[in-house]
């Protein structure tokens, strides 16, 4: 876990890409969150000062006001209504004994314990210890004159009300804002970090594609990236929500009672806790879960390109059996985690709600009925409330703890893939060489230990071509490799027109190369479009002279749209000359200097292997021809054929030359011959 730190300072310095509308939206969430929290302190207020609030001492008037209520005769006026040095009379009580309210013609204190028998009023004052009792005339309110009380404070209850209402609208639309804000911030960043890997893709050295498996690269371009996509969209936007929620929740709790304020603070540390303990299971879990898709990607990247083998061997059962196994362990992963949220999850905040619920109404209780401070209904609803409000943040935080895991572990595999040591793209041009290519005693392995390539040395001229020959696994390819740059040699130089490639940027050497495959690879597209590679630099005019010059009138006339004519992923509605046509008129239309030839009539029938020798001649014309080929028949008229094998040159000639020394090859060419007889 030592680069968990490393992993958040990486996914907010992205979030800082697009600071400004995000700080925009934590703002608008601030007012959105003030906004809602100022509600319980309108209750509150229209609780003790309008509603329990008729139960102060009221003072009979002279005369009639706003604020004054006729009562049998007599005008009254609620006390905390009457200015300073304002005339009244005597004052009177409006006291609850049940359900009832009762009239009283005298002051009373605070009391927590009253009782009516008839129109006697029996009330009890002081500690639970030093009580005493206080018996007087009541008088029983309908409730006409109940209302009547009521009436003066209707006009501000109703003030309050709409100021109520008008918070919350203003809340749900900062809360729409920034909610807003935050998902348009979020995609712009997974856009950013989406193209970050794609364009790191194309950075990476050959050898990583060597060693990982396409579909774990693909699982962290979609699964991986789409993960941290719920983390700022969702995971993000709650838990700063959250955050803030329980800061404007603490505010104002301390402010209407630091003692209970204290009580609930105690659900920090067990919500860092709790978070904590959460983490250091589920980081374990997750890790393997994203692994394990990552595997079930790439084996089903594997078995659909894989089908025609798969179906040809018989290999259903088997490969579902081995599918079935990665996939039960993904399984019992999930369940393992869904095990640990749901212990973790809304019922142990439930719990958590309900014992600090009761502990806050047992504190109540307790200096209600020994009267230490007593504390308004008012409050007391205000209190409740902000703290049922208080356990929807806790709750949408532990809700989110495995979308953040999950977001932590996925962020880790892409920014691991960021991390691998790339080759910058390096932009500008190069003049187009003059193809004269030499190996000086170049050595090379794949792993750093076993050598596939041992003291190679040759020299290709301008315009010559040049063949490789030899077993499988003698080196062929591998030259080609260290030519294009997609691996340096271990040991020894290799130079075009004098330069050392090493010493200029890959994209510039590669520049002026073109290659044809074996099995040429074609994307989804057109004709034209896959002849051109979509590159400005090269104009329709030059597509269609390339495919002419090659011939691919010959096997591709008939086609309905002609060059416009639609092609799947890998051409697979062509046929294989067909492909290699278009591969040949790539190679041409981009006009390379130096040409590699891969195999490229290997796959070829014999009625079509005359038109591909055609475009053959066409493309290695003017140009430096690389061929590597076990058809010994497609290089008798090279100008240098070099024998491999087990990395080393052994033989080296024309083909005259070669037949001469009666060696390794000659001993190639008439096996292949008497085969072809036969």
């Amino acid at each position: 876990m030592e680069q968990a730190p490393s992993v958040n300072r990486r996914l907010f310095q992205y979030a800082r890409l697009y600071q400004r509308p995000i700080l925009i939206a934590l703002i608008m969430l601030v007012i959105a969150v003030s906004a809602e929290l100022t509600g319980p302190f309108i209750a509150k207020r229209m609780i003790d000062k309008y509603i329990v609030g008729i139960e102060q001492t009221w003072y009979q008037m002279p005369t009639a006001t706003d604020n004054t209520v006729p009562f049998r005769g007599h005008l009254y006026q609620r006390s905390d209504t009457v200015s300073k040095g304002q005339p009244h009379g005597k004052s009177v009580t409006l006291l609850q004994v049940g359900r009832s309210f009762y009239f009283v013609n005298r002051a009373l204190p605070y009391t927590t314990d009253a009782s009516v028998q008839g129109s006697t009023l029996t009330v009890r004052t002081g500690g639970t210890s030093s009580s005493q009792a206080i018996q007087t005339t009541a008088l029983p309110l309908t409730p006409t004159e109940l209302f009547r009380f009521y009436q003066p404070e209707i006009p501000r209850l109703w003030r309050l009300a709409f100021l109520y209402f008008g918070l919350l609208l203003i809340s749900a639309l900062f809360t729409y804002g920034q909610r807003y804000l935050l998902e348009v911030s979020a995609n712009r960043i997974l856009q950013r970090m989406r193209r970050d890997v794609f364009a790191q893709i194309h950075r990476l050295p050959v050898q990583y594609f060597d060693n990982t498996p396409a579909g774990k690269i693909v699982s962290r371009v979609t699964n991986d990236t789409e993960a941290i996509r719920d983390f700022y969209v969702t995971v993000l936007a709650n838990i700063v929500s959250a955050v803030i929620n329980m800061a404007g929740i603490y505010v104002a709790l301390l402010i209407l009672g630091v003692r209970l304020a204290l009580i609930c603070m105690l659900l920090v540390p067990i919500l860092w806790a709790w978070v904590t303990l959460y983490r250091k299971y589920a980081v374990t879990v997750n890790q393997k879960i994203r692994t394990l898709l990552s595997d079930i990607n790439a084996m089903i990247n594997e078995t659909i390109q894989g089908v025609p083998v798969i179906r040809a061997f018989n290999r259903q059962q088997r490969t579902l059996g081995e599918f079935d196994e990665v996939n039960e362990q993904f399984f019992t992963n999930q369940i393992r985690l869904l095990a640990v949220n749901s212990a973790t999850g809304y019922n142990l905040a439930g719990a958590l709600r309900n014992i600090f619920t009761i502990a806050l109404l047992s504190f109540f209780g307790w200096r209600y009925f020994h009267l230490a401070g007593v504390i308004s209904f008012g409050t007391l609803y205000a209190f409740v409330d902000y703290l049922n409000r208080l356990f929807q943040p806790v709750v949408n935080i532990v809700n989110q703890l495995a979308n953040l895991e999950q977001a932590r572990v996925s962020a880790g595999r892409v920014f691991e893939l960021l991390d691998q040591p790339a080759i910058d793209v390096v932009d500008g041009t190069m003049p187009r060489y003059q193809g004269d290519v030499e190996f000086q005693d170049v050595s090379f392995s794949y792993d750093g230990h076993k050598e596939v390539l041992s003291g190679i040395s040759f020299a290709a001229k301008h315009g010559q071509t040049v063949a490789l020959v030899g077993h499988t696994g003698s080196g062929k390819s591998s030259i080609m490799n260290l030519l294009f740059r997609f691996y340096d040699p271990d040991k020894g130089q290799i130079t075009i027109d004098g330069q050392d490639i090493s010493s200029l940027p890959r994209q510039h050497v590669r520049r002026h190369m073109g290659i044809v495959l074996q099995d040429p690879f074609l994307f989804t597209g057109t004709i034209a479009g896959n002849v051109s590679l979509e590159d400005e630099s090269v104009s329709r005019a030059a597509v269609n002279q390339a495919l002419r010059e090659v011939g691919a009138e010959r096997l591709m006339g008939h086609i309905e749209k002609g060059w416009d004519e639609p092609v799947l992923e890998k051409g697979s509605t062509l046929s294989a000359g067909q492909r290699q046509l278009i591969s040949f008129a790539r190679a041409l239309a981009f006009n390379p200097a130096i040409l590699v030839l891969d195999e490229a009539t290997s796959s070829i029938d014999t009625e079509t292997e005359t038109v591909i020798q055609d475009a053959l001649e066409v493309l290695k014309r003017g140009r430096t021809t690389f061929i590597i080929a076990h058809r010994l028949s497609t290089v008798r008229n090279a100008d240098l054929i070099l024998v491999l094998d087990k990395g080393q040159i052994v033989e080296r000639g024309t083909h005259e030359e070669l037949m001469n020394l009666q060696g390794r090859y000659q001993q190639m060419y008439r096996l292949q011959q008497a085969g072809n007889a036969v």
